[in-house]
């Protein structure tokens, strides 16, 4: 159900591409989004939240795919997703389990030793959400920050920054929870720590079925989803010929094609010097106050609970 909308937006596409309007629409709503949870996954503690507002994050790319009539790219993104989110996720699961169902990461560290099966899964699926190199979360995000990036208008250049934003965001908070889970000292209660153990063969095989989907899904499935060559999708697409823009990407700047790798390995960099350096976010105000803006979700759920729930009952 979580992609559903994607694949609506993508099937109603012959309604979209004579709608202008509604296009900037999709594009500005999918930009925000991706933006405002990869923000909000940055201060998450919690091993799942983090996973899952990275999911609202991709979904926010897969939107703004579609409202830059790029709806093959956003299905591709929608694939490769689902294998290293799935990846994430069970992986996460192996980890809650094995830590008698801890899920604060403030409660973790220092585990790779103790569960580097976990460990190395969590690793492959984090890069390939990031989009490093090679992995499937190369092939498909940066086609449709490539594919934003040769749009002029002022909503997709917006568009475009948000884009290259949440991707530095979505490497920081990746790197945020490899360090806090696995590096560091334990924070692990004694007598947890004393019973912590990988999965069974059971919770383990999916696991390695999925990290090959993680790794050679962007390579294998490109041809098939996106290019000149693809009859995947037939008639079920149809895209405007003045919003087809496979042929520009071709011709866009080495630099500009680079940026995107070159945010996330920042993202990473930038993750790994803060946590191992805490001792100054706690008495620096301002960041304390980013910290409380973020954490309260943009003050997304008082504003609606108080000004429209409350009015509404």
């Amino acid at each position: 159900m979580v992609t559903a909308g994607v694949f609506l937006l993508i099937r109603c596409s012959p309604l979209f591409e004579y709608a202008s309007d509604t296009l900037m629409f999709i594009t500005i709503i999918g930009s925000l989004t991706a933006f405002m949870s990869a923000t909000i996954g940055v201060v998450q503690n919690d091993i799942k939240k983090i996973i899952a507002y990275s999911t609202c994050s991709q979904l926010g790319y897969m939107i703004f795919a579609c409202g830059v009539s790029a709806y093959d790219v956003s299905f591709f993104h929608l694939i490769n997703h689902a294998f290293f989110k799935a990846l994430l996720f069970l992986a996460s699961g192996i980890i809650i389990h094995g830590l008698n169902n801890e899920q604060d990461m403030r409660k973790m560290g220092a585990l790779i030793k103790l569960l580097p099966y976990s460990y190395s899964m969590i690793l492959i699926g984090s890069l390939a959400l990031a989009g490093f190199p090679f992995l499937s979360g190369f092939y498909s995000k940066d086609l449709i920050l490539e594919i934003i990036s040769t749009k002029f208008k002022t909503y997709e250049i917006l568009g475009c920054i948000l884009g290259l934003l949440s991707a530095y965001f979505t490497a920081f908070y990746s790197g945020r929870l490899l360090f806090l889970t696995f590096g560091g000292k334990t924070n692990t209660f004694y007598n947890i720590s004393k019973t912590i153990h990988e999965g069974n063969f059971i919770l383990c095989l999916p696991l390695l079925i999925l990290v090959i989907g993680a790794i050679f899904s962007g390579y294998v499935l490109k041809d098939m989803f996106v290019g000149f060559g693809s009859t995947f999708f037939s008639n079920s697409i149809i895209v405007v010929e003045a919003n087809f823009l496979h042929f520009d990407i071709e011709f866009l700047p080495l630099n500009i094609k680079l940026l995107p790798t070159i945010l996330s390995l920042l993202g990473f960099l930038f993750s790994t010097i803060f946590y191992f350096n805490r001792s100054f976010l706690v008495f620096n105000k301002y960041l304390n106050r980013i910290y409380i803006f973020l954490n309260t979700k943009w003050f997304f759920d008082y504003i609606y609970n108080r000004y429209i729930g409350y009015f509404i009952l």
